[in-house]
């Protein structure tokens, strides 16, 4: 499957402004930032036709220039990173039967996981989007709740059904878990990765809808999809040993920085 791959990346980010431009530093002490690690990031998954880092942002667009990216400029009002990739794609004729979007802020998303999607959008004729998840260790789960615990907003969860797909995907901790009911091992929550695989024409349709109740209570773009009746596959990957965060705060820098150096 021709395969395009997406980064949106914007300035005014409301938790994090200049997001994209964050430092962060290297084993070696030398220092990138949040796009270009990102960038270098998608550009190890096989197989992929082209990568575009899409923005509004001049400061963002000329940056990216420096460390060699292509650059599609988008409008100022796309309202999330599935409405910037749904516009690059239109307004461009992007040729190509899946389009990704890589998230800008997740440096340490392994090649596989999009490896990961792409193979399940071929053996799932039903599913319209794919999107990775990967259950809880004793660790990250312990992020999650410590985040909510602290009126943060972190990472997403997902749950889904027999098939694999979506039921919901929500910024609180979902299933809810008696405290004192944690397994050691196994735990039944599955962290949503920020990454999703679209079929063209699916991805058109969702720049043709209008924000949903529940995409805009919750902040989840995906939930338009959900609202309109659209299968996402929840492809359950595995982290192989690596660590996965996204950057959704300042606080998340040093946990950031500290799997470079793993």
């Amino acid at each position: 499957m021709k395969t395009v791959i997406f980064i949106p990346a914007r300035y005014a980010s409301v938790r994090y402004p200049g997001k994209p431009l964050a430092k962060l530093t290297l084993p070696d002490g030398t220092q990138k930032s949040l796009i270009q690690l990102t960038w270098e990031a998608a550009r190890r998954v096989a197989g992929i036709a082209a990568i575009h880092v899409l923005t509004d942002d001049d400061r963002i667009r000329d940056h990216a220039m420096t460390f060699g990216a292509s650059v599609i400029m988008t409008s100022a009002e796309a309202e999330n990173g599935t409405a910037r990739c749904a516009e690059a794609m239109v307004s461009n004729t992007i040729d190509a039967d899946l389009i990704v979007n890589f998230q800008g802020d997740a440096p340490l998303t392994p090649p596989w996981f999009i490896e990961d999607l792409i193979a399940a959008m071929k053996r799932d004729p039903e599913a319209q989007v794919a999107t990775p998840v990967l259950q809880c260790d004793n660790t990250a789960y312990q992020n999650l709740v410590e985040d909510r615990r602290a009126g943060r907003v972190g990472g997403t969860t997902a749950v889904f059904n027999a098939k694999g797909h979506a039921l919901y995907f929500s910024k609180e901790v979902i299933p809810f878990i008696d405290p004192a009911q944690v397994p050691a091992a196994n735990i039944p929550v599955y962290h949503h990765v920020g990454v999703y695989a679209y079929r063209p024409a699916m991805l058109a349709a969702y720049g043709q809808w209008p924000q949903s109740r529940l995409e805009t209570t919750e902040g989840l773009e995906q939930l338009r999809f959900l609202v309109n009746g659209t299968n996402i596959a929840c492809v359950m990957v595995e982290n192989e040993g690596r660590v996965f965060w996204e950057l959704n705060n300042p606080e998340d820098v040093p946990r950031i920085e500290a799997a470079l150096w793993s």
